[in-house]
């Protein structure tokens, strides 16, 4: 087979669907398939992809859906004329945090699929131990973060070893959850994955091991060692290290596709099955970004992104293994008050019109005269605070209670995004990034379409900013990672994945914005003023 007949196969399991890529060997897009769980799987019943528990913040997916999602997205790519002959090589991306766990019988039913039979009537809700597992939305085990730090000997010490003090999100905590309280599940479990090694053990029809990326975001890994933590696993749940089973490099070959999907979809034998990871370590590596750039995606939370060479110790951030470069580290830091607040004023100040918000946005110079806000609607997450606070040139710390409106919708709304930016830079220097000449940034996410906005990134951060010409990098992520990952078992001395994969696809970024040459000496002193209302609204809140 020649090499413009290749083909590499992305998946990407997030929270409301699974979708699948076809790229071929010049990482182009042959065809794509997906399945709304919500619309396409009602049986189900989920709204945004979970179901709601019945406790104080419990979310859970029953994993025979998941199943089911990936009988029907192949079907749908042979139906967009799919040749699975061709494919080389597969990886995928998923949500993170969540986890799932195997019976007995479903390691044994994974290693004997009948390909005459759909996969959701063999691997049913008899193949788990728990047909109801917890996602990453699922923020009840609070208690259970508070015993592992404790049995560690406090939070530092657990940002120390696994880059994240304990979160009731992670998967860690939701572990000792069900083993406190759904024991007999747990010892029933002989395997337990994240969602990503468990849509890649249906590829491999075996129990597939976990990477390091999506492993980081566990409580349970030791960042630095690339190995699980043994304090952290028996502050977790006993012999966790059998049920975990053993830790790979993300950009790692598992083994061949399974008999299955050889003998219903015609996959080749020697089709690679790649390391699939979570969601965020995937779009990192689908927006195709150098040590020296930053990724912005501005949503509902708004979250950066960014390559570290060494981890911070910064309590509320994240640190996890990176995707693509051994020894270094990713940077995650998610930030609440995002796109909600942006669309709260786009509606009191600017008539529901994203026109009008950007028209007032534009016609206000950099700095906005002294006006500056700070609008924590929801409990921000860095720092730990909830207000609004709304400075005009004149105030300081010694006059520092603020004004309860600026004098014009124009101020209002360059006050909103300038101090959002303001915000998001000052966390991210405290981080450990370092920001220079070389500096730049890629925004991702709904607001990326918003050049008014984007321009205020550009201005505050003093940098282009730059957009991605493919959408859903965590997608796309997974494809190039098979390509990757074949090239490199097959070179000893391979290219950085960076370099390899933008040599196919050069122009994968447009410049959009760039910062103004009086950026530097306006929202220098800015930031400074920033840290003073942030002192000043905790102060308000003590």
């Amino acid at each position: 087979m020649s090499a413009e007949e290749e083909t590499f196969l992305g998946f990407d399991l997030s929270t409301q669907k699974l979708k699948a890529v076809i790229l071929n060997g010049t990482l182009q897009v042959q065809c794509t398939a997906e399945v709304q769980f919500d619309s396409d799987l009602p049986e189900y019943r989920t709204t945004g992809g979970v179901n709601v528990g019945s406790g104080r913040n419990e979310y859970y997916v029953q994993p025979t859906m998941w199943v089911k999602a990936i009988d029907m997205v192949l079907d749908r790519l042979v139906m967009a004329g799919a040749d699975f002959s061709k494919v080389q090589s597969i990886s995928g991306s998923a949500q993170q945090h969540g986890s799932l766990y195997w019976s007995k019988h479903g390691v044994e039913t994974l290693r004997k699929l009948d390909s005459d039979k759909f996969l959701h009537i063999q691997i049913d809700e008899s193949s788990f131990t728990l047909t109801r597992t917890p996602i990453w939305m699922d923020g009840s085990p609070e208690k259970q973060c508070i015993e592992m730090e404790e049995a560690i000997g406090g939070k530092e010490e657990m940002v120390s070893i696994t880059g994240s003090k304990c979160y009731p999100r992670f998967t860690g905590p939701q572990i000792r959850k069900i083993y406190q309280n759904r024991t007999h599940c747990f010892e029933d479990t002989q395997r337990i994955s994240l969602v990503s090694s468990f849509l890649a053990s249906i590829f491999l029809n075996d129990i597939a091991s976990i990477d390091f990326s999506d492993g980081s975001g566990m409580n349970l890994l030791d960042i630095q060692e690339r190995k699980w933590s043994k304090p952290c696993l028996n502050a977790c749940a006993p012999d966790l290290d059998e049920r975990l089973g053993d830790v790979v490099e993300t950009c790692s070959i598992l083994g061949n596709v399974g008999q299955f999907f050889i003998e219903r979809y015609g996959f080749k034998e020697d089709c690679k099955i790649c390391a699939f990871t979570g969601d965020n370590p995937s779009a990192l590596t689908g927006l195709l970004v150098e040590d020296n750039w930053m990724a912005i995606s501005l949503g509902t939370s708004d979250t950066l992104m960014m390559t570290l060479s060494e981890p911070t110790k910064l309590q509320e951030g994240h640190v996890f293994c990176h995707p693509t470069q051994e020894g270094a580290f990713m940077g995650l830091l998610c930030f609440r008050n995002g796109s909600l607040v942006r669309d709260y004023l786009r509606k009191t100040e600017a008539n529901n019109s994203w026109e009008t918000f950007n028209s007032l946005l534009e016609a206000t110079p950099r700095g906005n005269y002294g006006n500056m806000a700070l609008h924590f609607q929801v409990q921000e997450i860095i720092p730990n605070s909830c207000g609004t606070l709304k400075w005009n040139k004149t105030n300081s710390l010694e006059s520092g209670k603020g004004l309860l409106k600026f004098s014009s919708p124009e101020a209002e709304v360059r006050a909103l995004v300038e101090g959002q930016m303001l915000h998001k830079k000052a966390v991210a220097m405290d981080f450990g990034c370092k920001f220079g000449n070389d500096t730049k940034i890629v925004a991702t996410g709904g607001a990326s379409v918003n050049k008014s906005i984007l321009q205020v990134i550009s201005d505050v951060f003093n940098a282009p900013v730059y957009v991605q010409t493919e959408s859903e990098a965590a997608l796309f992520g997974a494809a190039y990672r098979a390509k990757y990952c074949l090239y490199k078992i097959e070179n000893s001395e391979p290219m950085s994945y960076y370099d390899y994969i933008v040599s196919y696809i050069p122009d994968h970024l447009k410049l959009i914005c760039e910062p103004s040459k009086d950026s530097d000496s306006i929202y220098s002193p800015m930031l400074n003023r920033y840290r003073e209302m942030v002192e000043t609204l905790k102060t308000k809140k003590d």
